[in-house]
């Protein structure tokens, strides 16, 4: 019996790894079968990848070639890591997915979702979540209680008007795919995440 498959998403600063690691340690406390990975990466190859895309020296790096990048590591993503996880009937839980490349790149660098849907057509086919978490809190909000963006990342030195236009992608996602779950992130770390264990029992993704 093929296994479930959950993703995360949000913007930067959302509280994606907070809520992975909470969701990671119940999981644990309650035996169940599972893996946590991430995009870009998982994998090392996919990991290399990753290196290139949030690098803060590749500045020069054009938004088609950013796209390819992400669709090429999570491809071998899947293949090493989230299909044979799946196959195995575990529980995947990934930290971002193809959603992050609609919204990030297809509406925030403005490539469009065909171009998109386009290079991600195995992932988009073959395996789609079962469930999409998304954590929903705006830039100003998130970068304020990270205090700041990351100088070391690329992605979130790109200022708030692109992760304004992050977020606006995030929110026409919401209204066009059922699968994503918005998850209000005003309350403490322990509310959000019980919001979210309640979500995965109702989907029948946890017991």
């Amino acid at each position: 019996m093929r296994g479930k498959f959950v993703t995360f998403e949000g913007c930067e600063g959302s509280g994606k790894s907070t809520q992975l690691k909470l969701l990671s340690e119940y999981l644990t406390s309650v035996g169940a079968d599972f893996i946590m990975t991430r995009e870009p990466g998982g994998s090392a190859i996919s990991e290399d990848i990753r290196k290139i895309i949030l690098s803060g020296k590749n500045t020069a790096m054009c938004d088609e070639c950013e796209a390819l990048l992400y669709a090429a590591a999570r491809i071998q993503h899947l293949r090493e890591v989230i299909a044979p996880a799946l196959d195995a009937g575990k529980l995947v839980v990934c930290d971002r997915y193809v959603y992050s490349s609609l919204a990030y790149q297809g509406f925030a660098r403005g490539l469009g979702e065909k171009f998109i849907e386009e290079i991600n057509a195995v992932a988009l086919r073959d395996y789609p979540p079962d469930m999409t978490v998304f954590l929903d809190i705006s830039p100003k909000d998130a970068f304020k209680r990270k205090h700041g963006a990351d100088k070391n990342d690329r992605i979130e030195q790109m200022g708030m008007d692109f992760h304004e236009k992050v977020y606006a992608g995030y929110k026409s996602l919401l209204e066009k795919h059922p699968d994503i779950c918005a998850v209000y992130c005003g309350g403490t770390k322990f509310e959000t995440a019980e919001t979210i264990r309640k979500l995965l029992r109702d989907k029948n993704i946890i017991s």
